[in-house]
């Protein structure tokens, strides 16, 4: 579930920052019938999902409501091309494919059903923060072109710390699932999987 989660996330964003370049900037005109056009396609698709039941209702909903998400931030992406843009692009898109993933979730239940959800958090984590950590660079980049060499060494030293903080968000969200993994268990078994996950991620 995991490995899928995050494949899905981390190809959201290369595709958000590949669709950066190809970005083109729109008129105003064109922006506003846009915009009514990914209402209209929304209120279509969440139309279409009342005819499903239970959970495959709520799946259909999440994915309704986060192509238009994902479809309301490319517009921006287009009318104002920025990096900034690109990473709500990136962000819209990882939040689209976890809330879908955690509503998939509730097709199972118990343990099984805590570790899906921590599993997706945990992607979701890791793909906003591998975004803010490109953005971050990017930004600090940008800086160092018009600035000094000594602004040059600190944009260098924000990516670094961008990329550091992206590490431990990660390793913590992992420690999540794996701690959510060992409640599936009893006894020495559970204290020996949790001790060996403090261990794996330095808690």
């Amino acid at each position: 579930m995991n490995k899928i989660n995050i494949s899905a996330l981390v190809l959201a964003i290369s595709l958000a920052y590949s669709v950066g370049a190809m970005a083109q900037n729109l008129s105003k005109s064109e922006y506003k019938a846009a915009g009514k056009s990914i209402e209209s396609d929304y209120k279509s698709a969440k139309k279409d999902c009342d005819s499903l039941a239970d959970n495959a209702k709520d799946i259909c909903r999440a994915e309704a409501k986060g192509k238009e998400k994902v479809a309301k931030a490319e517009l921006e992406m287009r009318y104002k091309p920025s990096k900034k843009a690109e990473y709500e692009v990136s962000v819209a898109k990882a939040e689209a494919v976890y809330a879908v993933a955690k509503e998939k979730c509730d097709d199972s239940s118990g343990n099984v059903k805590d570790v899906c959800k921590k599993e997706s958090k945990a992607a979701l984590i890791s793909a906003k923060s591998d975004a803010k950590a490109l953005l971050k660079t990017s930004q600090a980049d940008t800086t160092a072109k018009e600035e000094t060499s000594a602004a040059r060494m600190k944009a260098k030293e924000a990516g670094g710390e961008a990329r550091q903080d992206a590490a431990t968000d990660k390793r913590d969200a992992d420690y999540a699932v794996a701690k959510e993994k060992c409640d599936a268990m009893a006894g020495n078994a559970k204290e020996v999987c949790i001790s060996g996950a403090k261990e794996r991620y330095g808690k």
